[in-house]
Formats: structure tokens, sequence, C-alpha cells
């Protein structure tokens, strides 16, 4: 259960019952166009439904009117300081803009921003990081995740007074449990859409983890309707992440749900070098499936059994299994590729 509001992000459905969204943000300078073309192909193949891009210039909106052009996809540009930005983002095309409110503070060029919006049809997130508040506003207030929902109200209601009711709005800090108080706190007060994200997040592998607990506490709550995984690296890897924290929570699906298990002293095979090698092979299939890499009988095929395909190791060998039934025992040496052939014929149905 998401917001009560539908608000409609170029075409994509955002809020009520529709499917959480999936964005990231070009790590590409819109002065380089070809660059953030290319960015935004491969996150769009990736599974990415929203791409944001930063827009720093006036210099840039050119540019930003040429990627909007060249993909099929919601586009968003990023702004800071200047609501006049936004708008003039706004009307070169752009489906929808990032304010923030903790450096925005011209309240008529925001007015002016909302109508805009208003007569243009476009999106305006409500977008406050904790970082940016002022520091006689977090003083104030003295509880930050209360700090950043007030903010954000105020540019909602000066947004809605200009008849602009086509808001997001998102209350993100880099500590998890100030985040989640702050969307936990706005799900009561508003019904927009909310986009979820942990700022700051870090490296892969940290940024992960806090995404994945900050995200996944409120998703379970009913709270959210798009989400961003911040991460310092690839782009790539912030949609990977994010699917794979709506796949754990039943949200969504895309691609294959390898189970596999830890390894303990019962395994005989190289089931780290099978886990990996099947992963890497296995991109690019069709169905959403559920495969299962197992070292040992133990743990599968029948703590496996709900696996569309799966691998159970022995003695250099191993037994391929499908919803739990064997249908091959295959030398080690030779598992990995029978398997994938057996998991090609399984994607396109020649197995049915």
């Amino acid at each position: 259960m998401g917001s009560k509001r539908v608000i409609y992000l170029g075409g994509l459905p955002i809020g009520g019952n529709n499917p959480i969204s999936v964005q990231s943000m070009l790590r590409s300078s819109l002065d380089n166009l070809k660059n953030c073309i290319d960015e935004s192909i491969r996150l769009l193949e990736a599974g990415c439904e929203v791409i944001r891009v930063a827009l720093v210039s006036e210099a840039q909106l050119s540019n930003l009117v040429r990627l909007k052009r060249e993909i099929n996809a919601p586009l968003v540009a990023d702004t800071h300081f200047r609501p006049s930005l936004a708008s003039k983002a706004l009307l070169g095309g752009a489906d929808g803009v990032r304010i923030n409110p903790g450096n925005m503070r011209d309240k008529e060029a925001l007015k002016e921003l909302a109508r805009i919006a208003r007569d243009e049809n476009k999106v305006v997130r409500v977008g406050v990081n904790l970082g940016s508040l002022p520091e006689n506003v977090r003083e104030f207030y003295k509880d930050d995740a209360l700090a950043m929902v007030n903010v954000a109200m105020e540019t909602i209601r000066l947004l809605e007074e200009e008849g602009c009711e086509n808001i997001k709005v998102s209350l993100k800090a880099s500590d998890v449990l100030t985040t989640i108080r702050a969307y936990e706190l706005a799900s009561t007060l508003v019904e927009y859409p909310l986009h979820l994200g942990i700022t700051e997040a870090g490296p892969v592998f940290e940024g992960s983890i806090k995404s994945a607990v900050g995200l996944g506490i409120l998703l379970y709550k009913g709270i959210g309707d798009t989400i961003r995984v911040s991460l310092t690296g690839d782009a790539l890897k912030e949609v990977e992440v994010a699917y794979e924290i709506l796949r754990a929570l039943g949200l969504r699906k895309r691609g294959i749900d390898i189970i596999s298990c830890p390894r303990c002293g019962r395994c005989e095979i190289d089931i780290e070098r099978i886990v990996d090698e099947i992963k890497s092979k296995a991109k690019g299939l069709r169905k959403n499936l559920k495969i299962a890499i197992m070292g040992c009988v133990v743990n599968g095929p029948g703590e496996a059994k709900d696996a569309d395909i799966g691998i159970a190791g022995g003695k250099g060998k191993g037994v391929i299994f499908k919803k739990g039934k064997i249908v091959e025992i295959v030398k080690e040496s030779e598992l990995v590729n029978r398997f994938l052939k057996l998991l090609k014929e399984v994607d396109s149905g020649e197995d049915e």
C-alpha cells in the first residue's frame, strides 16, 4: 500500500497500488551529451525507470532538451539554489524537477515554478536533504527528522497555494534511523507519493546494507512509492541493489533470483566459482526464475524444491533438479555447462 494519491511522471504512474519504481542519477555531466545518452541507455536496459540528471546552469538546458529526445523514459532535472533554473527545465521538456528546500529560499521564484508545473502538468519533487538544512533550523526543532518534515511541509503548502499538486516528497539523511523517522512522520501528513532513499549511503557494500535496512523497513510498513539507492560507484549497481531490495520484500521481480548455501564441511564442489559463473552467464534471461545452487544433498533438492531449476553438489559430481525433482546426474567438470544449457531451455520454454 503506497500513497493515496497517484501522479504521472511522463507516462509513469507513481503512487497508489502501482509498482514501486526504480530510479538512478547519471554520473555524467550534461556538458557531455553523448556520455549522458550512453549512460541512460545502459541504466534503462538494466531496469531503471526514471533518469535523473544534475542541471547546474542555463548553458546545459539545450543538452537537457536533447537528452529527453533521445531516451524513452521520464527525465528529472536535479536543481539546487535557483528555482528559476528548475522552471526553465520544465519548460524545456523535463518531465519533472527535484528542488531542495534547504537551499531554495526565493519564495516568489518557487511560486512561479509551481505555476509552471501546474500549467505544464509536470512533477515537482520536494527533495529535502538533512545536510542542506540551515543550522538554525536544525537547532530550532532539535530533532532532525522533525526539521526535515516541517521544511518539506512548508514548501508543499507553497506549491499547493499556486495550484500545483503533482508533487513527490523525499526526506533523506545519511543516518538510517533519522531517515526512517522522517518518512514515518511524513506518511501521516501527506497523501503525495514518497520517494525513498538514504542519501550519501557510501561505497557499494556499506551503502547497499544501509539502503536495504532503511528502505526495507519503510517498504515493509507500506511507506514509499519510488526508490533510489545512492551508492559511490557505477550507477548500474544502484539499479541492481534496488531490485534486490524489492525482490526480497516480494514487491518486484526482475531476472534471476539465485539462492545458494553459504558452504560448510559437507560441500565437495567449488560452489563459489559455480555461483559466480552461473550468475555471470545467466544475465539477460527473459523469465523471472528462481535458481538454486547448493553445495550438498542436505540443502538441495529438498530444501530448494521451490526453485525452478537448481544444482546440488556431490563428490566430483552434482545433480540437476527442477522443482525438487532430480533430472540428471552430471560430472562436476560438466556441471555448469550442462546446467546453463537446461537453464536456457527453461527460459525459452523448450522444456515444457
